[in-house]
């Protein structure tokens, strides 16, 4: 991962969400959201992604105002555009409409000093996929333990 640093990585969408696709956006803030990213101070536990007039949008996303700003300081939760190419957009619009597919954000990070987003196209797990989950972590935990004492 030359020239990326990792901003934050959504481990709960992979656990709740089979990712079948997944696909890098830009994403169009204000002066001092990029401040406040860059300080890790943001949330996107419930964020999904919609497409609205051929136009991604990330929505239920919350960036902390930068508490250096001042009166121009941005707005928290607010719907954000995604940056896409139009091919994109309708190939990820035609596998929402005809799958009942999700877009979930995976991973934020920053690329030549510009945030980017990781957007996944997903699908939800059942629960016996989840159980099925934690017995592979589960069993591969005790593997490496037993690994880690054999040397």
């Amino acid at each position: 991962m030359e020239g990326k640093k990792i901003l934050a990585d959504n481990r709960k969408a992979r656990f709740n969400y089979m990712v079948l696709d997944s696909l890098e956006c830009g994403i169009a803030l204000q002066g001092t959201e990029v401040k406040s990213m860059r300080a890790g101070k943001f949330s996107f536990t419930d964020a999904y992604a919609r497409i609205r007039n051929g136009e991604l949008w990330l929505v239920g996303f919350h960036i902390t105002p930068y508490e250096f700003g001042n009166i121009f300081n941005h707005e928290p939760v607010r719907e954000r555009r995604l940056l896409a190419h139009k091919d994109e957009i309708k190939r990820l619009q035609r596998k929402v409409d005809e799958k009942g597919l999700t877009l979930v954000p995976l991973k934020f990070y920053l690329k030549g000093g510009i945030v980017k987003l990781e957007l996944g196209v997903c699908q939800g797990k059942k629960l016996h996929d989840k159980r099925q989950s934690i017995k592979e972590r589960d069993d591969k935990r005790a593997a490496d333990r037993e690994f880690k004492q054999r040397l």
